[in-house]
């Protein structure tokens, strides 16, 4: 493939204007194509254009195929040294570039043993106890309220809660389906019974507002995969709707169409921030800390290390047994010699 300038690899124009040939699909629009055919998240998919355009660039803008792992391990090697980028934020790049060179162009790369890898610190998770726990949903109130309770009572995720469905709310069974968790699994997580009232009054109000965008000819809201392809009238379903929709239509970053989407997780992470500091907690407690101190609380309960892997979703128990770390059961579990 042959490129008139350095922006034409973003661009991807190729080819001669006089002889009328038709334009090249442009590499990222490749990129989002595969992505899509994947069935990636739109947030995983902007990660990948983000790393994959920032690689371009720093590489003057040279198209990807006359490049290869030695231009991949110093871009990756940057970050590190020179970036100081955690581990995470470093394999994701990684990810990225593979993704680009494995799935877009076709193209196996050897694996890279000379990049330099930015340290993975082993860190126990921030807990909260029960209490401050408490004090922190005091603060809150209504719908905040009501999500933060639900992270704390169920060990979702933040995006988990945020995109529950009607449908997977069972009321009869005070269970929660879990739909395409980290991993694309499923999983159920326990209804706390002390939520069940808000929970059902926080659905019938979806059913109202539902029921105003049905009249106003509107109502749709998007469906995994190809659902909307095979279900065309699904997407209007009462079942299908988000449990907290956002407060106004906005358009599909994918299709253009106008839907109401979920309540932005952004909302959720500023309120529980803001009660935090209000309830005089010096833990650095975020959303996520929510999910620790549930499964915390549940060993701390005597609960089987491996249902709280289950409730959590956790492919490898390891994962689960890090929070036998704040249990007490460790250092605070051992009497110091100046104690005796």
């Amino acid at each position: 493939m042959s490129y008139h300038s350095k922006d034409a690899v973003l661009s991807g124009e190729s080819g001669s204007a006089e002889q009328g040939a038709a334009k090249a699909p442009r590499l990222l629009d490749q990129v989002r194509a595969r992505c899509r055919l994947k069935h990636y998240s739109i947030r995983t998919e902007r990660v990948y254009l983000y790393w994959i355009r920032r690689f371009i660039v720093e590489n003057g803008k040279r198209h990807p195929r006359d490049m290869g792992a030695v231009e991949v391990e110093a871009f990756l090697s940057r970050l590190a040294t020179r970036d100081d980028v955690a581990a995470s934020t470093q394999n994701q790049a990684l990810s990225a570039l593979l993704f680009l060179y494995r799935q877009v162009l076709d193209i196996e790369l050897p694996w890279m043993d000379s990049v330099v890898r930015a340290k993975r610190p082993q860190r126990v998770p921030v807990v909260l106890s029960r209490e401050e726990v408490d004090r922190m949903l005091a603060l809150l109130d209504g719908q905040l309220w009501l999500m933060a309770a639900l992270l704390y009572g169920t060990g979702m995720r933040v995006m988990e809660c945020v995109r529950l469905r009607v449908k997977d709310v069972d009321f009869g069974r005070l269970e929660i389906c879990v739909r395409n968790g980290k991993g694309n699994k499923d999983r159920r997580v326990p209804l706390p019974r002390r939520l069940h009232d808000r929970l059902h009054d926080q659905v019938e109000r979806v059913r109202v507002l539902h029921d105003q965008d049905l009249l106003a000819g509107r109502g749709q809201v998007f469906l995994p995969h190809a659902l909307g392809r095979k279900y065309p009238s699904a997407g209007r379903e009462f079942g299908w709707q988000y449990v907290f929709p956002a407060t106004r239509i906005s358009r599909d970053p994918r299709s253009g169409e106008p839907r109401r989407h979920h309540v932005d997780e952004s909302s959720l992470q500023r309120a529980v921030k803001k009660a935090r500091a209000a309830a005089g907690i010096d833990k650095p407690a975020t959303c996520h800390t929510l999910r620790h101190s549930f499964a915390t609380h549940l060993l701390e309960a005597g609960h089987d290390i491996r249902t709280v892997q289950e409730l959590l979703g956790h492919k490898d128990l390891a994962t689960t047994q890090v929070y036998t770390h704040v249990l007490g059961r460790g250092a605070g579990g051992v009497l110091s010699p100046l104690d005796r």
